[in-house]
């Protein structure tokens, strides 16, 4: 019988698939389908500072519309104890997600500033959130702001939460770090439970007919696996902290290599929105049948068998890769085309 257990943060989970956050588990009825289709757990949306604060500021300005005109015009306005803010619903959302299903439910959380982290984490863990994935989520466009600045501010603010909540917290990080190694060593040092390997930005595009700078959200491919797959592997074995891999998870064979790299769990969210929940049970089974075919009984015993420190060949984890896959590249496309008809 194949062993699929595996800890994540602390967790107990069944499997290494994680729903990560998106569009299906934001709905109650949704993650439920995710837990009968075998997600090991589920990462909801993320509650944005932004959108509380934008939603803060509508009602302090509905509220001032009719100042100055007839009393009577304030009954057609909520009250503001009963009013639904952005918070409200996300927490009660974590709560209606921890009465539906059995698997542990990940609060996602992405702020501006310290206090507002602060307050929703509070706020999120006495919700009955199992863990925190805080995403931290920024683009280094200001010139006068250094690297070691902002990382530093960074490690600063994953230690000051961690020091708040009792519950574990995972990191979302970006690749794009100066030293990205030594920067999630350092949110380990700062108490965080796990890292989660990676926030993809969803990169502005222009219309030409406009000249808007307009965002565009695509999805994942499998190409993308092999970014979260490198450093999955280079840090390995630097880390008692869980890793969670994500993006472009989508096969079975997927969660495979990222265990064999040394990921705790595997996190999808564009095959299930591709392919629906049900997807999970597929990868599962793709899962099974590749432990099965080549006589691994356990993830247990998977994870790391091919982390950088343990591979034949640590340096394909660095550059040596890239220079070998150039020359083979070279190579193939001249052969081909030393071989392929020449048009008249």
């Amino acid at each position: 019988m194949t062993d699929l257990h595996t800890d994540y943060l602390g967790l107990g989970l069944r499997s290494p698939i994680v729903a990560s956050a998106g569009p299906l588990t934001g709905d109650v009825d949704r993650i439920v389908e995710l837990e009968q289709a075998g997600a090991a757990a589920v990462v909801l949306p993320s509650l944005f500072e932004e959108q509380i604060e934008h939603e803060t500021n509508e009602i302090d300005r509905l509220y001032s519309l009719h100042n100055d005109s007839f009393a009577e015009a304030s009954s057609m306005l909520p009250e503001i104890d009963d009013y639904n803010g952005g918070d409200d619903r996300y927490l009660e959302l974590i709560g209606a997600a921890k009465a539906a299903v059995g698997i542990p439910v990940i609060a996602s959380l992405n702020g501006t500033n310290i206090g507002a982290w602060l307050r929703y984490a509070s706020a999120i863990e006495e919700a009955g959130a199992d863990a925190i994935e805080i995403n931290l989520y920024s683009v280094a466009a200001d010139p006068l702001v250094t690297s070691w600045e902002l990382e530093s501010e960074h490690a600063e603010l994953v230690r000051v939460v961690t020091g708040e909540v009792g519950i574990p917290i995972a990191v979302k990080i970006s690749p794009f770090y100066s030293s990205l190694a030594a920067f999630v060593l350092g949110i380990q040092n700062s108490g965080a439970a796990g890292v989660v390997m990676f926030n993809r930005f969803y990169l502005p595009d222009l219309d030409l007919e406009t000249l808007d700078v307009t965002p565009r959200i695509t999805l994942s491919t499998p190409d993308e696996l092999r970014l979260p797959l490198r450093w999955t592997g280079i840090l390995r074995d630097h880390l008692t902290m869980s890793i969670a891999a994500s993006t472009g998870v989508h096969h079975g064979e997927d969660v495979a290599k990222l265990v064999l790299a040394g990921a705790d769990v595997a996190m999808t969210t564009s095959s299930l929105l591709r392919n629906g929940p049900q997807h999970i049970r597929v990868m599962e089974e793709q899962l099974i049948d590749w432990m099965t075919e080549h006589d691994y009984v356990s993830v247990a015993q998977m994870r790391g068998a091919v982390s950088r420190e343990a591979a034949a060949d640590p340096s394909g984890y660095e550059r040596a890769n890239y220079i070998g896959n150039l020359a083979s590249y070279t190579s193939s496309f001249l052969s081909e085309q030393r071989l392929a008809p020449r048009r008249p």
